[in-house]
């Protein structure tokens, strides 16, 4: 009796001892799995962008592949488990990171859960139309041109925000953005749609109206936008342009043409415009037909769209640039005081 109990003693007492060497060995190899890569002062630094959307196990594997952690697998139980924050569960954030390989597996699993990314500002001017904003965008790194486009003519990007129309040109409010490399376009289209609807909150005419009602005043507001270059004039133009709608009249602005010639025929931005290209067959053309253009033909700022929203109180019909240097404009309450104003350096000269 006394010898089985002996042997099993000492078999446990082997079982325990082995048990310990597993314990301290997987200790080991956690330690060591879970210290910089750089051990030697060599540092190299990594930029790591995540997408949204992106899975632990996808980022477990660039981390590797990147050289800035030793095991994917180690990386991806420890987020799966939350090992290193037991209270929070791991939870990925996108954006872009500047690591580098003196940060250890825990500091690394942090920076990604905290979402503190490399971010970089892109200013979108006011004015721009849709297809110059995604060459921006692409010259700038945050998405490609294609793809941006694409997500601006997305039916349920679109149907989201409310907005009546095949594309969200007029709807892309120019601001300073700040995005990440390599972003999701959708996201990049909604948060440029979401800060106009928040920015028209200002804007008390603009206010409960339908999405139709308010459809009408962004075209308006796009033609003002590349028509005005003094801010106190855009009201006035403003004025003039509606007062042509209430009475049927054509807008007669050039700046539908330019819209026509560049971003719908593809033809590089003219020096002047013809009368043959007034006589072009197209919605847009605010010469052939009367009322607004198809379509926004910019993407306008508060100013523009505050003058679109509440126009001058005026009786003009006409308006003309006056000083180019300036952008001063004379304004007309009828044709034959037009042509007296009309800057013949301006207007269709040498046709």
């Amino acid at each position: 009796m006394k010898t089985i109990f002996r042997k099993t003693v000492v078999f446990f007492t082997w079982v325990l001892a082995a048990v310990a060497l597993l314990a301290v060995g997987l200790f080991a190899l956690w330690s060591y799995l879970c210290a910089p890569v750089d051990m030697a002062g060599n540092l190299r630094v990594e930029r790591v962008v995540v997408p949204a959307g992106m899975s632990v196990r996808d980022v477990s594997n660039l981390l590797a592949e990147k050289g800035l952690v030793k095991s994917a697998g180690a990386f991806y139980y420890a987020a799966r488990f939350s090992v290193f924050d037991r209270e929070n569960p791991f939870c990925l954030r996108s954006g872009s990171y500047l690591l580098d390989t003196s940060m250890g597996m825990k500091a690394l699993y942090r920076i990604l859960q905290s979402g503190e990314s490399e971010n970089f500002s892109v200013v979108v001017p006011e004015g721009f139309t849709m297809s110059k904003i995604a060459r921006l965008l692409e010259k700038d790194g945050v998405c490609s041109a294609d793809d941006f486009l694409a997500s601006c003519r997305k039916a349920e990007l679109l149907e989201k925000y409310g907005i009546p129309a095949q594309s969200f040109e007029g709807y892309l409010f120019p601001d300073t953005y700040f995005f990440i490399p390599q972003m999701d376009s959708d996201a990049v289209v909604s948060t440029m749609a979401e800060n106009f609807f928040s920015r028209i909150d200002s804007i008390p005419e603009m206010k409960g109206l339908s999405g139709e009602k308010l459809h009408n005043l962004v075209v308006l507001a796009s033609v003002v936008e590349r028509e005005y270059r003094i801010e106190s004039e855009a009201p006035l133009i403003s004025s003039v342009f509606t007062n042509r709608l209430r009475n049927g009249i054509g807008l007669y602005s050039c700046a539908t043409i330019e819209y026509i010639l560049t971003e719908i025929m593809g033809r590089p931005h003219p020096d002047r415009i013809t009368y043959n290209d007034l006589k072009i067959d197209s919605p847009y053309n605010t010469y052939k037909w009367a009322g607004l253009p198809a379509g926004p033909i910019s993407n306008p700022g508060l100013v523009a769209l505050s003058a679109a929203a509440a126009p001058a109180e005026t009786d003009y019909y006409f308006f003309v640039l006056a000083d180019s240097e300036t952008g001063r404009h004379v304004f007309s309450r009828n044709f034959d005081q037009h042509k007296a104003a009309e800057n013949t350096g301006y207007y269709l000269k040498g046709y």
